[in-house]
């Protein structure tokens, strides 16, 4: 007996990192749910700055409600995570279609944001701070 083949959903992949977060983005056809690491947005970040965050560039695209995003994030605090999930949802939406690239570049979230914490030097207190210089 013949097994019946389950419909493909089309799926776009995008990882998105900032400072120590990376994001690995699922957008799939969908009413606009936003999953973190099977949670709701919103429960996930409890900031509901961190929430809009994510949700701005199905906005400025006008997808908001088309899809439905599934976001796996680790590393770093909750606002690199929030803006590694922004970065990682607009690289995918670059996969639907290439006229979102222009409003999504203009308003920098395919820009990955680099600034991490700066490692300590050994013989100074922390990153730049040296011990207080004595003449005598």
């Amino acid at each position: 007996m013949p097994r019946a083949k389950k419909a493909q959903k089309t799926v776009y992949y995008g990882t998105g990192r900032r400072k120590t977060s990376v994001a690995k983005v699922r957008v799939v056809p969908g009413q606009g749910k936003i999953m973190v690491n099977n949670k709701e947005v919103g429960e996930y970040f409890g900031r509901k700055v961190l929430e809009v965050m994510v949700r701005q560039p199905l906005e400025l695209t006008g997808t908001n409600d088309k899809y439905d995003v599934i976001a796996s994030v680790s590393g770093g605090g909750t606002s690199g995570q929030a803006g590694a999930v922004r970065h990682g949802i607009s690289r995918a939406l670059l996969r639907i279609a290439d006229d979102f690239r222009t409003p999504l570049k203009r308003a920098g979230f395919l820009t990955r944001d680099p600034r991490v914490k700066e490692r300590r030097k050994y013989g100074l207190k922390k990153a730049r701070k040296a011990s207080q210089f004595s003449k005598r």
